[in-house]
């Protein structure tokens, strides 16, 4: 397939910058307090401590993936399937463009690359933002073998019925997908992964 260059027209920049914001939103989120807030510069779980939670789950993922890669089988293409929204970017503490990177899961997602693991990212963000999303994980440093988004049809399904059929998808193609990380249970029920790895969403108050 062609790849279409990455150019920031001012209608077309405009366009998928104000459906990446809507798909973006901060979720309402739980201060220190426990009170609720919507506040669109940070959910508040606290950032640090979302980080501190986020690096616990990618310290059990390292070792994990480094032994799991060094035991591929000849021929095996190993694959990793990530969500994106608080998972591989950090989309509910403040609203920026590009969205930086969820760092203690980009390290990993590095490690992983550096070693010939190909990624894949399966995302319920509609088909529209599709160029917008891709160029962010790469201006951040994911390497994308595979971007899924949802297609027209794929807005009325439900979406851990959706990302289980994204991950069969990538099996038809040979992978053998040797982990898969997310921060919701809809990113990681269905199997079709040999491991999963559960980020923090504190009770559905990250998206």
């Amino acid at each position: 397939m062609t790849r279409r260059p990455w150019t920031l027209r001012m209608s077309a920049t405009a366009v998928s910058v104000a459906a990446l914001a809507a798909v973006a939103a901060p979720a309402q989120a739980a201060t220190a307090d426990g009170t609720a807030t919507t506040d669109s510069t940070a959910a508040q779980v606290d950032y640090a401590t979302w980080q501190k939670d986020c690096q616990a789950v990618m310290d059990q993922a390292l070792p994990y993936l480094q032994e799991r890669i060094a035991e591929a089988r000849p021929g095996e293409k190993q694959a990793i399937v990530f969500d994106i929204d608080n998972t591989t970017l950090e989309t509910d503490f403040g609203f920026t463009y590009p969205q930086p990177a969820n760092k203690p899961v980009l390290d990993v997602a590095r490690y992983a690359q550096e070693h010939g693991v190909s990624l894949f990212f399966v995302t319920a963000r509609p088909g529209i933002i599709y160029w917008p999303t891709e160029y962010n994980l790469e201006h951040d440093g994911y390497g994308v073998s595979g971007l899924y988004v949802r297609g027209l049809f794929d807005l009325f399904k439900d979406v851990a019925a959706y990302k289980t059929a994204q991950r069969v998808d990538i099996e038809n193609k040979g992978y053998t997908i040797i982990a898969n990380i997310g921060n919701s249970a809809t990113d990681l029920s269905g199997g079709h992964a040999e491991k999963t790895f559960k980020l923090p969403d504190y009770n559905g108050q990250l998206s």
